[in-house]
């Protein structure tokens, strides 16, 4: 099994606090997220972007082998994930995660956009936003 990491860091509260995002890569190193980075549109990331960001990667590469395995050649996939996040009782949900690719390369239409399809369900990134939640905590 393979597993990587982000981690995060907060101090305050919801609205004054202020939290840092890093990856065990270091392609993100204490990249500054708040609740206006999230809530109100204000620069910085926020954790669906991440998602979105991970999803459009993950779905491209998923894509790019099942293209290989149908005989497409030249590829190139450029995609986005659009994550929505909705008010859910007191708190929040992400509800709908929205791909828009724009696929080119030789072989059938009819063929790439299957592949594409089976990209969407199969690509593990889609498949993570229903997993199993586990935790293990420590206070103190």
């Amino acid at each position: 099994m393979i597993v990587n990491s982000g981690s995060a860091k907060w101090e305050g509260g919801l609205k004054d606090g202020k939290g840092l995002i890093s990856t065990k890569s270091g392609a993100l190193s204490d990249q500054p997220y708040g609740f206006n980075t999230r809530f109100e549109g204000k620069p910085g990331t926020n954790p669906e972007e991440l998602i979105g960001a991970a999803h459009a990667a993950c779905f491209s590469m998923a894509l790019s082998m099942i293209l290989q395995g149908a005989g497409v050649t030249d590829v190139k996939i450029e995609t986005t994930s659009q994550i929505g996040l909705d008010k859910e009782g007191e708190g929040f949900a992400i509800k709908t995660a929205h791909l828009v690719t724009r696929i080119t390369g030789n072989g059938d239409p009819a063929v790439i956009e299957d592949c594409a399809r089976q990209a969407e369900k199969g690509c593990p990134v889609s498949k993570v936003l229903n997993a199993e939640v586990t935790l293990d905590v420590t206070v103190g």
